[in-house]
């Protein structure tokens, strides 16, 4: 949906050329940057720069390939190692455009898979300097706990690790992305179409928080927090599911509601004039969980592209 555009974006780049293979995150991706080349396409082994057209010479790309068999999202389905190999789809378009810097995104599981190790080396092997790095979107004040994995390459310096540009300032909580008085309806809480797991998630919260206070369910997953967490923490890790209920009070009875499109937008760090307006709300619940918060790329543009500025500055 285009993330990582935004944030490089803010960092003063230009794009020059999109890929991706879904049509909902196309033409998302072409209402946020209507003067972008965008190309849907599968990418493959033998892809190589040529389905981009004719383009200027590249100074930088930024690639996120697919997550999905590298994550504990999976459950225990079993894995699949093409999936994982399309992060390899990068060095030939590496070794064509010859772009001054690189950076790779995926999730941190992604360092322990066999192909992990080769991928590096191959980047060395064309001339990059590689600094992997885990960053947390919420140290670039992005109201969710999300850790992702980064390989920043640069051709013509070693780079430098990302400082977070959000430390300064207490963590924003999910209380920041909720709109108390927004316009969706909340149901209670207590129904008999209500599933048992939802209670039990519930009636823990209350009991530790009290009556009257709100909270939010977290669905699908146990991180041994008792399936529940406090407004004033960050926001737990959005995923392509629709993952949290908040619970609110109607006097003394407790009120359910999922969070929605417009809540979870703000939770990845996107400015109100982003766009999501293609697809069905699950579409764009699936664009904003396989996205990358905008904040994050835009410290991590910023900081491979200081040197230059400095240099321009100075001159």
């Amino acid at each position: 949906g285009g993330g990582s555009s935004w944030g490089a974006c803010n960092a003063r780049a230009e794009i020059a050329c999109a890929v991706d293979a879904w049509p909902v995150a196309v033409e998302t991706y072409r209402a946020n940057f209507p003067e972008a080349r965008v190309i849907q396409a599968t990418l493959n082994e033998d892809s190589c720069p040529s389905l981009l057209g004719d383009i200027e010479d590249i100074d930088l790309i930024l690639a996120s390939p697919e997550c999905t068999n590298h994550t504990c999202a999976k459950g225990s389905r079993p894995r699949d190692e093409d999936s994982k190999r399309t992060a390899n789809y990068v060095i030939r378009f590496a070794e064509r455009l010859k772009p001054r810097w690189i950076v790779l995104e995926n999730v941190v599981q992604m360092r322990s898979w066999h192909g992990y190790t080769p991928l590096i080396d191959e980047l060395r092997a064309l001339g990059y300097n590689v600094l992997p790095q885990v960053l947390d979107a919420a140290d670039f004040g992005v109201p969710q706990t999300r850790r992702r994995l980064f390989l920043l390459c640069d051709r013509e310096a070693v780079p430098v690790p990302v400082e977070p540009s959000g430390r300064e300032r207490p963590l924003r909580g999910a209380a920041d992305v909720i709109q108390f008085d927004g316009p969706w309806k909340s149901r209670p809480l207590y129904s008999d179409r209500r599933a048992p797991d939802t209670l039990v998630r519930a009636e823990r919260a209350i009991s530790e928080l009290g009556k009257g206070k709100p909270f939010l369910i977290v669905y699908y997953g146990s991180d041994g927090s008792g399936g529940w967490q406090r407004l004033d923490r960050p926001l737990r890790t959005l995923t392509t599911l629709d993952r949290f209920g908040l619970v609110t009070w109607e006097g003394r009875t407790p009120m359910l509601r999922m969070l929605q499109v417009p809540e979870l937008m703000r939770a990845m760090g996107f400015e109100a004039n982003y766009i999501l307006s293609h697809g069905s709300r699950r579409d764009r619940i699936k664009i904003l969980g396989n996205g990358v918060c905008p904040p994050v790329m835009e410290s991590v543009v910023r900081s491979l592209t200081r040197q230059v500025e400095l240099l321009q500055a100075a001159e």
